[in-house]
Parts: C-alpha cells; sequence; structure tokens
C-alpha cells in the first residue's frame, strides 16, 4: 500500500540507505520546572519512567546504556545494525556547554553511533549550544527534538510546562538558521482543548521551521497531577475511541502540510504505568496498518484539505 502521508521512517531510510534504531540514553538531566528555577513537580502529566526502557537508567555509564540497547534491539529487529543516540528523558540540553560536550561525545565514540538526537525543551537551549550542535552536525547526525506539546499558552501554563509557544517558536527558528534537524513533540487531548481547537493547531504548526513531528495521544499516566484532575474533572479532556481518534487523526493529517515528516500519531505507554486503556493492548505496528488503511477508505491523504493533489503530494515520500 502506499503512504498516503510523508512517513518519517521512510525519508530516513532512503537518506542514509539503512535502518538506524534510536537507543534511548538517561544521563540524568533534570527540567527547570523540577529542580525550581521555573517550578517544581514538573509538567502535570509526566513520569519518564513510563517512556523509557529498563536498560536505560543514570546510574549506568553512557556507553553501557548503549551496549545494552544495542543487544536489546539486535533481538527485535535482526538488520538493526546502525544507531542514534537518544537522549530522551527530561531536558538533555539543561546542563552547562562543557557537560554537554562531554555526554554526546561519550555516545558518539561507539564507532556503530551515527549521530544523535536530543530531546529537551524551547527555554534550556541558546546561541552557544546552538553554535556547538552546528558544529557537530557537520561531522554527525543531530536531530533536536523539541518538546511543545500545545500552540495554546493556557494550555501549557495549566500543565506547569512554565514556557511558551512563543518561546517554541523562538528555539526552532534559530535552530534552523544553522541548519539543524529539527522535530517537534505534541499531544492530542490535553485538559481544555476543544476538537475545535486540536483542528486548529494544524495551521500554527504548518508555519514553523520543522523538519519532522510526532504526536501522542494523551494517557493518563499513574501517580501524576493530570491523574488527578481527570479523576475530578473527566469532562475537561476530549475521550477518543480507538477508531474516532484514527478518523479524528485523517482529519488532522489532511490539514498538515506535506512536507512534514510524520515520525509517530500515537503512543504506547507499559499497561501497568496507565489510569485504563481504553484502547486495549493495541501495538504500534496494529495503530499504522489503521491509519495506511482508513487513508485509503477516505481517499485521503497529508496535506488534502490544503489542496495539495496526491500526485503532488508523494514527491514528498
Amino acid at each position: 500500500m502506499t503512504k498516503r502521508y510523508n512517513s518519517f521512517a521512510g525519508y530516513f531510510k532512503e537518506r542514509f540507505g539503512c535502518r538506524l534504531q534510536k537507543i534511548v540514553v538517561d544521563a540524568g538531566f533534570t527540567c527547570p520546572n523540577r529542580d525550581g528555577r521555573l517550578s517544581v513537580g514538573g509538567c502535570t502529566y509526566c513520569n519518564n519512567a513510563a517512556f523509557h526502557p529498563s536498560y536505560s537508567t543514570p546510574d549506568k555509564s553512557i556507553l553501557q546504556q548503549m551496549e545494552e540497547g544495542m543487544e536489546f534491539h539486535r533481538r527485535r529487529y535482526r538488520n538493526a545494525t546502525s544507531y542514534l543516540a537518544y537522549f530522551q528523558p527530561y531536558s538533555n540540553t539543561y546542563a552547562p556547554l562543557e557537560r554537554l560536550k562531554e555526554l554526546y561525545g561519550q555516545a558518539l565514540q561507539h564507532p556503530q553511533v551515527k549521530g544523535i538526537v536530543i530531546g529537551t525543551r524551547p527555554d534550556c537551549v541558546d546561541e552557544e549550544k546552538l553554535d556547538y550542535l552546528q558544529q557537530l552536525s557537520h561531522k554527525h547526525i543531530v536531530i533536536i527534538e523539541y518538546g511543545i506539546e500545545s500552540c495554546y499558552d493556557k494550555t501549557l501554563k495549566r500543565i506547569n510546562r512554565c514556557h511558551t509557544f512563543r518561546q517554541a517558536e523562538e528555539a526552532l527558528r534559530a535552530t534552523a538558521e544553522r541548519g539543524i534537524m529539527q522535530g517537534a513533540h505534541f499531544i492530542i487531548g490535553l485538559p481544555g482543548e476543544s476538537r475545535e481547537e486540536l483542528l486548529q493547531m494544524p495551521q500554527f504548526i504548518n508555519s514553523l521551521p520543522l523538519d519532522s513531528v510526532k504526536f501522542h495521544q494523551l494517557q493518563i499516566i499513574k501517580g501524576t497531577a493530570m491523574e488527578r484532575l481527570y479523576a475530578s474533572s473527566p469532562e475537561e479532556f476530549v475521550q477518543f475511541s480507538l477508531n474516532e481518534y484514527i478518523d479524528f487523526f485523517v482529519d488532522f493529517l489532511e490539514l498538515l502540510s506535506p512536507k512534514l515528516r510524520i515520525e509517530r500519531f500515537a503512543g504506547e505507554v507499559p499497561p501497568r504505568f496507565v489510569n485504563g486503556s481504553p484502547w486495549g493492548l493495541v501495538r504500534n505496528v496494529e495503530l499504522l496498518r489503521m491509519l495506511d488503511e482508513r487513508l485509503e477508505e477516505r481517499k485521503s491523504w497529508q496535506g488534502k484539505a490544503l489542496g495539495a493533489q496526491f500526485a503532488e503530494w508523494q514527491k514528498f515520500v
């Protein structure tokens, strides 16, 4: 089946000629909305233990985490031979530059590591750090993945992000000016956002100088402030059944620029962390199959509502 959206995985395989598997690395970072610089407690939905694998813990060296991660993925994907070190938990530029150089350098020492992916916040980069990452990108793959989560300041304030959408725009433009690959992460279904507001988000996202985007449906993680809000005020949340979410995301895709590469449209969290599993235990591969089939059934594709013709759109695949 021909993809009807601009797949990030397909782009990567075409550009680099092989599968590049991400290995999650926990380098012991924190966030400014956790350590008291801006706030404490972190984002209201966040429990990082739910989002990264057991081999990735900060008590291990970077190289040990890489080795264990490679072994883990070799068992799952026999064709995985090249890797990206994915600095994922918390804000991975939230340290002095010399410390960042040391940590990134440790990962890049491994002969099978082709580059790094750095998860961070828009307010945790500056000119000096971006200049260094620009230099690093001349020899290695460097991707910055910014957690933005929402296009609405009212939501960002409510979930204790402690940054604004304007700050996200500024960080993305500064990164783009240096030619560094960048992606952004958004959550669909945050409290207080209506379906209509969610479908207005693509116009904001299309205006950003992004290479890729990653979307997750909101999952209520046990022990978080979001779980307590959900228990007291479920009417604050747009709730999707699985089929409703697939249809919603087709509507959303039709409004997204065909130039944007889609890295993910839904997420998986281990069941032990989730307060209820409304979709059951459906895996990501099945979600992708369902999206492909629904796009085919609806004769739809990414950017259709913007006037992009299917033949024209395919050149981005």
